[in-house]
């Protein structure tokens, strides 16, 4: 008898122990036993200790009350339950005994051992028939549909889906041609007269796949395997209703676009998985940045890694359901949505992390879709998606599982997801969409604070959204600092004349001086042949003097309170040195005469603003502040 340590067996996964305090139902012993022997989780078998619990200390943290039996209930329990483990399970289990001490002298614990067995065992209360359990967690269930199919699977009972034989196909019902073709590319070079040889069910093509066809035992009508007939049936979806694909394209971020594609992909899953490249294909277009030494082409998807998502989404779901497989376009995702659980025994948590070590539900499948280059082999797909989304500058894949389905999420390089926001949004403000509006304002400045990342951003866009954004009166003051920040992040890079103009525009109409000297400045800096050219700087000038007159004229206006003075006065301090300064450097680098006419005139009207500016300020009884 092996030596068991409670305190050390507490530690193990929770599917490996249940605790009973008092035995009150002997059959809730028996039906634990009974998962524990199945297995499902691959654990090892498990324990049921009687007499004990657990239990938190005052810390919080973990620790057993041993209450334990007594003598006579420690026999009786022992004894009942090793009968019906005999007479209520099939096959019959012979638990392991022990005995261990409790904190009292007089009680004892009572611990069955049950390993894992070769067999898939059903145990039965009393009044009820018998049932395959399972245990779920802390739970014990009955196993139903697709827990049961994995148990049986598992306990090599029932064959796996892929290998099973296609009820009421034939052989009749594969294409040869298309058989042919696929062991063509797979490097068979098959001559049409020996094709048929590989619909004998002792012809296998490899040691890891059985026969295409198997011999029914009872009419002894050769029926191909269901994975024949999803590579290469005539007719897929009459056997098998579910085995086909949906592709859609939605031209926004969600299914509520009044306007969307759809294409209906039936046929062999070979056919399906050929339809569905050339439409991945259309999503992987490449953004061209001329401005970006570093990085000027950026993918939208890696077409790798859209291959692969599109090969595990076909070869790895669970072709028992109806339900189709699902590919949707996004405008800054492309979801595959997998009918389906996960295969049984991957852990959800390492799915999703991508760390899932190499399981399949399908082998078969998996075989021929490695050998025809419709998917990694041995595990790499997951692996390869997230190296290629790495690559390729693209945000990392997100993959989530549930009881229905599997769902792998490739998001888009954030060039082309900025790129649309940027677009979509002016288009959500026109319609009056205020959410989708601020969820695409939102987006773009997140993306806008990636400039580390060496994210690059069309500026005319930029403008053409603050444009927007200010250009309407019921959302204009809302999103004023947005928009100001949008206006200094497009500045950072160079502007066309006309860009230029309908950033200032946008300044004076929120009286803006501060952001007009910061976007003027960064023009400067971004394009120092700026300073040499007389006529630019004097474009930059006169922005900065319309910025001037428009505050000297807020001083003193019956339209302005007189507390808001002091703000106007320092914006004309600021927009007229600045001035000042890009007026006086035209005049030293020899300008032709109109540049100089310009020039002269504009330094004069400065000098006749601040004497104005400084009369208000006097009439105000305060002092000149400029």
């Amino acid at each position: 008898m092996p030596d068991i340590d409670l305190n050390q067996i507490a530690l193990r996964e929770s599917e490996q122990i249940e605790w009973k305090e008092n035995v009150a139902d002997i059959d809730d012993v028996v039906v634990t036993l009974c998962p524990f022997a199945n297995d499902l989780a691959n654990l090892g078998g498990g324990y049921v200790v009687c007499g004990a619990q657990e239990a938190k200390d005052e810390h919080g943290f973990p620790r057993l009350i041993r209450c334990g039996l007594p003598a006579s209930r420690l026999q009786e329990i022992e004894g009942r339950v090793l009968a019906r483990c005999r007479d209520r399970v099939s096959p019959p289990l012979a638990p392991l005994v022990t005995q261990l001490p409790a904190d009292t002298c007089d009680r004892r614990i009572l611990v069955f051992i049950q390993p894992a067995t070769a067999a898939a065992h059903t145990a039965r209360r009393d009044k009820e028939g018998a049932k395959h359990f399972v245990r779920v967690g802390r739970s014990t269930i009955e196993a139903r549909n697709g827990l049961l199919r994995d148990l049986l699977v598992r306990k090599g009972v029932l064959q796996p889906w892929d290998r099973r034989p296609c009820a009421g196909a034939t052989e009749r019902d594969l294409d040869l041609l298309a058989l042919r073709d696929a062991l063509n590319q797979m490097g068979g070079g098959v001559p049409d007269s020996r094709i048929e040889q590989f619909l004998s069910e002792d012809a296998s093509l490899s040691p890891f796949v059985p026969s295409l066809c198997v011999r029914e035992p009872l009419t002894n009508l050769l029926r191909p395997r269901n994975f024949a007939v999803l590579l290469f049936g005539r007719d897929v979806q009459r056997f098998i209703p579910g085995a086909f694909s949906l592709f859609s394209i939605y031209p926004g971020t969600d299914r509520t676009d009044r306007y969307a594609e759809r294409h209906e992909l039936a046929g062999s899953l070979i056919e399906q998985a050929r339809r569905l490249r050339p439409l991945l294909d259309a999503q992987t277009y490449t953004a061209f940045d001329k401005a970006d030494q570093d990085t000027p082409n950026a993918v939208k998807y890696p077409p790798r890694a859209l291959y692969e998502a599109m090969g595990n989404a076909l070869a790895h779901r669970d072709y028992e359901l109806p339900d189709p497989v699902r590919v949707t376009a996004f405008a800054d995702r492309v979801e595959f949505v997998s009918p389906g659980p996960l295969p049984l025994g991957v852990e959800a948590a390492a799915f999703e992390r991508g760390e899932a070590p190499p399981k399949w539900r399908n082998q078969a499948l998996a075989w021929f879709f490695s050998r025809l280059q419709l998917a990694q082999a041995e595990g790499q797909g997951i692996p390869t998606i997230l190296r290629s989304m790495r690559e390729e500058g693209c945000p990392p894949p997100v993959f989530q599982t549930n009881q229905q389905r599997v769902t792998s999420t490739l998001p888009a390089h954030p060039r082309h997801a900025l790129q649309f926001a940027i677009v979509d949004a002016p288009r959500a403000i026109a319609q009056g969409d205020d959410q989708r509006a601020r969820d695409r304002i939102e987006f773009i400045l997140r993306n806008l604070d990636l400039l580390k990342s060496g994210l690059k951003v069309n500026p005319e866009r930029l403008i053409d959204l603050a444009q927007s954004m200010s250009r309407e009166e019921a959302i204009a003051e809302r999103f004023r600092t947005i928009v100001i920040r949008i206006l200094a992040f497009a500045s950072k890079q160079p502007l066309g004349e006309s860009d230029l103009l309908r950033a200032a525009d946008i300044c004076f109409r929120y009286r803006d001086t501060d952001s007009l000297i910061v976007i003027i400045e960064n023009q400067l800096t971004a394009m120092p042949q700026w300073a040499k050219s007389p006529r630019l700087l004097n474009l930059a000038g006169d922005l900065l003097l319309r910025a001037a007159v428009q505050a000297a004229n807020s001083i003193g206006s019956p339209h302005v309170s007189s507390q808001e003075w002091p703000s106007f006065t320092r914006d004309f301090r600021a927009a007229s040195e600045k001035a000042n300064r890009l007026f006086a450097e035209v005049l030293t680098l020899t300008p032709n005469a109109e540049d100089e006419h310009t020039a002269r005139h504009a330094l004069a009207t400065i000098q006749h603003l601040k004497a104005q500016v400084a009369a208000h300020a006097g009439d105000a009884g305060g002092q000149p502040d400029c």
